[in-house]
């Protein structure tokens, strides 16, 4: 994520432009930049999530719980949120090319011995690492394409690169699964390791050298000084928490979707549960549109319209029958998407100074909610079925709709304390 000054600098256009050296469209050195960010975040999503639509083949392996399999994802995800706010200070140092070739190479590495892994402990552990090597990519990604690309062409870039998280989260679980299907889960793990090995060698081959970056000086205490100001801001609070909370919801619901239709009455080979993920498509449209929907409705408007997609994708999915069920996941994505992209876009908008710290907590608490989700999810599922897991998804909902409340209420206080100040 940006610093302070990367985003001083990335909003600030030169005047003069052919003076630039900054990276600029149709260039080769930016379509380069562009490629590698792209293969990093594709390997990035694949690896952090490469368990997730294995989990019944995982339980079954090693006679082990929903609950104690859900623990490949969780930590891996929850050691990220760990990580993600000082490996971006420790960018701001040692520079974000020389951070992202370092976490994707340690990421690489552990993922060649995470099928090699003889019990779930030492599964989960090495999950864990895994997690938290891959923190130090988007603390560097975004900072990297603001320090060189021209500003004109950032938001092009930065699309691309989000565009590989979201089709390496895609790709990882359906590559994962049609290879377990035919080899086991261990072969399916290997293949996204091998797939990351060589979306790392792209990275590393096509990514320009940063000519833009100035090291800092790593300062705790003004980091910390920067992190309790935001933490002390309301309404930034309360966007944390939305996000923690919608990922909540997603985390529960994909970690134990398999475990369901893997399941009689559904009874699906694990190819198939893999290719439920092509849902992730839904989220991609969902959360383009969710621009329009704060232009038409308010930031609130837009949340209270996410939420209640959401919650009503929750309650399909209780069906029987696959067809609602899946109609229940396209609702639950489209939701889960619109209302992150809602909560992470006004993130930036809120903060006024260390935007960077800003988002790196959001991410925190994003990445913390999808851990928490996750094994919540699993272990209700084990006590309850599906309907447990449908009920944290729809606890965590409330949740949301009582945050959102809560900051209109606020908001229609503080208005009114206004009109009462002011002057006649």
């Amino acid at each position: 994520m940006p610093s302070v000054s990367t985003e001083a600098a990335a909003s600030t256009a030169s005047a003069d432009p052919a003076a630039d050296t900054r990276l600029a469209p149709g260039t080769p050195a930016f379509r380069r930049a562009s490629l590698a960010l792209f293969a990093a975040g594709l390997a990035t999503f694949a690896l952090l999530y490469s368990t997730q639509a294995l989990l019944p083949a995982i339980s079954a392996e090693f006679g082990a719980t929903a609950s104690a399999a859900s623990w490949t994802v969780s930590a891996a995800t929850g050691a990220l949120a760990l990580l993600v706010l000082p490996l971006s200070a420790l960018s701001e140092r040692f520079g974000r090319r020389a951070m992202m070739t370092a976490s994707l190479t340690a990421a690489v590495v552990l993922a060649l011995l995470v099928p090699l892994a003889p019990n779930l402990e030492s599964l989960i552990a090495l999950r864990a690492l895994q997690g938290a090597a891959l923190a130090g990519l988007p603390a560097s990604a975004m900072a990297y394409l603001a320090e060189e690309v021209r500003p004109r062409a950032l938001i092009a870039a930065i699309g691309l690169f989000v565009a590989g998280n979201s089709i390496g989260g895609m790709s990882g679980r359906l590559v994962t699964s049609w290879v377990a299907q035919l080899w086991g889960w261990r072969a399916g793990l290997a293949a996204v390791g091998v797939t990351s090995l060589l979306c790392a060698l792209a990275f590393r081959a096509l990514l320009p050298k940063a000519r833009h970056f100035t090291p800092g000086t790593l300062n705790p205490k003004a980091l910390a000084r920067t992190v309790r100001t935001h933490l002390a801001d309301p309404l930034l609070m309360r966007l944390y928490v939305i996000g923690a909370l919608f990922m909540t919801v997603f985390g529960a619901v994909y970690t134990v979707i398999g475990y369901r239709l893997v399941e009689a009455p559904f009874s699906l080979p694990q190819g198939v549960i893999g290719s439920i993920f092509l849902v992730y498509l839904v989220g991609t449209v969902s959360s383009a549109a969710a621009g329009r929907l704060v232009g038409r409705l308010g930031r609130r408007g837009a949340l209270y319209l996410a939420v209640s997609t959401t919650a009503a994708g929750l309650l399909l999915s209780l069906a029987d029958s696959l067809v609602p069920v899946l109609a229940g996941l396209v609702l639950i994505t489209a939701g889960f998407f619109a209302g992150h992209a809602v909560a992470s876009s006004s993130v930036s908008r809120t903060a006024r100074t260390g935007r960077a710290q800003a988002s790196a907590l959001y991410q925190s608490a994003y990445y913390l909610g999808s851990s928490v989700g996750g094994t919540l999810g699993a272990v209700a599922f084990h006590a309850g079925g599906w309907a447990g897991t449908v009920v944290i998804g729809l606890v965590a909902v409330l949740g949301v709709v009582s945050v959102t409340l809560y900051g209109s209420l606020s908001a229609r206080t503080a208005a009114r304390r206004l009109q009462l100040a002011a002057p006649c």
